[in-house]
Formats: structure tokens, C-alpha cells, sequence
């Protein structure tokens, strides 16, 4: 069997519902209800990981997991319990602090506009670094995350041949994909604008020993599962990263 990696971004939080709310308000602070690491899933995200779970349950048994490694955050650990027990599948949870989301530093909880209002210099700052090297005082850039990634990629390349389900956040499992194609810091940037990944969406990785990268990307941002369900599909940036880095 080939090592295979299923990687799902946790379900809508109530992370995600308080940073729309902050967006769509114009406000320069994030209500969020708990510190990252506790947010938890919204109702319609318990839903979208129910929505995975069936589609895990319709997968041929060697294309099923046979591992989960999931992010310590909350709402990424929840969506796979949530996943794997409407599955009726019973692993048991590896969790990895290098698949947790983006450390934001002292722009956490800030919207675009809280940190032209408090923090102008850093708004200079990344306008002039990129959004991909930006790294906030205390906090990390989307290369940071990317070496997280590209070690877990390491120890899952190295060891027994395993389907893998990683239950993670946006950023990084868009990095996931970015490391397994090679791509460039244009080309990354441009699909978060344009294509980034869903709540409860659903990417696939293959080992490959032909490609450069020793990967392979088979599926990008499926949503079919939550069509099929009819469960609202959502795109909400996450509380702690793009809202309040885009504006």
C-alpha cells in the first residue's frame, strides 16, 4: 500500500462566525469566545464533520484511514472524532502540535482594521515583505508554518505505509498541498485568493517516488461530500489569520 494523506480542515467554529461578524461590521476586534486552541465548532460544523464521516464511510477499505494525526486546537480534534465516529471507525488520535494554526502573535483577535489602527508600522511591514514572509512580533509567517508542514511530511514519507487522516486548519493544509507541488510563493498566494480550502474540505496526497517533491496532489478542496449531504458549504477565513491580514 502506498502512504496516502487525507487532509481535512476542521468544520465551521465559532471562530469563524465571530470573525465574519467583525469583517462584515467593520469592527478592529475579533469577539472570539476562547483563546484559539478552545474554539470550538459551530452547529453547522458539527454537521460538515458529520457530512466528512460519510464520505469516509463510502471509501473502498484500502483507500479508508488507518491513522489520524489532528491538530491540539479544538476544532480540528472535534472534527475528526466527530468524522470518524459517524464513520463507525475507531482510530486512535495522534496529536501534533506542528499541525496547529498559525500563531498570529500580537495581531491575534485583530481585524485588518485593528491593526492599521494599532499597529500601523506592521501594516507597513508586511505591505513591504508579502503576505507569505510576513511574520507578526510573536507570531509566525506561512514559510514558519510551511517547515512545520514540511517536517510532519518527513515523518509521515518515513514511516509505514498508512492512509493518514490529518485534521487541521486552512493555512495549513493549503501548505500541505503548496509543499507536495513545488509551488511558489506567487502561485500559493494566489490560490488562497482564489480557490482556498472550505470548511470540512477534503484534499488527498499520494506518495510518489517520481516526483520531485515525493508527492503528489489526487484532489483539492472537494466539497461533494457536503453537497451531497446538503450542507451548507462555508469559506470563512479563520479567526486568528486572514481577516486580519487582507484588508
Amino acid at each position: 500500500m502506498t502512504t496516502q494523506i487525507i487532509l481535512v480542515r476542521h468544520g465551521q467554529s465559532e471562530g469563524n462566525l465571530a470573525a465574519e461578524l467583525a469583517q462584515s461590521e467593520k469592527l478592529e476586534r475579533i469577539d472570539v469566545p476562547a483563546r484559539d486552541p478552545d474554539v470550538v465548532l459551530s452547529d453547522l460544523g458539527r454537521e460538515q464533520a458529520e457530512a466528512v464521516g460519510r464520505w469516509l464511510s463510502e471509501l473502498p477499505e484500502p483507500q479508508r484511514p488507518t491513522a489520524v494525526w489532528t491538530s491540539p486546537y479544538r476544532r480540528a480534534r472535534e472534527t475528526g472524532e466527530i468524522a470518524l465516529r459517524t464513520a463507525s471507525v475507531e482510530l486512535a488520535f495522534r496529536v501534533d502540535e506542528r499541525l496547529r494554526d498559525r500563531d498570529m502573535g500580537i495581531t491575534d483577535t485583530l481585524t485588518a482594521a485593528g491593526i492599521r489602527a494599532k499597529y500601523p508600522e506592521e501594516t507597513e511591514r508586511r505591505q513591504w515583505i508579502g503576505k507569505f514572509y510576513y511574520r507578526p512580533p510573536g507570531g509566525e509567517s506561512w514559510a514558519d508554518v510551511a517547515q512545520r508542514v514540511r517536517a510532519v511530511m518527513t515523518d509521515i514519507r518515513h514511516g509505514k505505509d498508512e492512509v493518514i487522516l490529518v485534521t487541521a486548519h486552512d493555512v495549513v493544509n493549503l501548505l500541505f498541498c503548496y509543499v507536495a507541488e513545488g509551488l511558489e510563493e506567487e502561485s500559493v498566494l494566489e490560490r488562497a485568493k482564489t480557490n482556498g480550502l472550505k470548511n470540512a474540505s477534503i484534499c488527498r496526497l499520494r506518495a510518489d517516488d517520481d516526483s520531485p517533491t515525493g508527492w503528489v496532489v489526487t484532489d483539492y478542496n472537494i466539497d461533494s461530500h457536503l453537497r451531497d449531504q446538503g450542507t451548507s458549504i462555508t469559506d470563512q477565513p479563520g479567526a486568528s489569520d486572514e481577516v486580519g491580514a487582507d484588508a
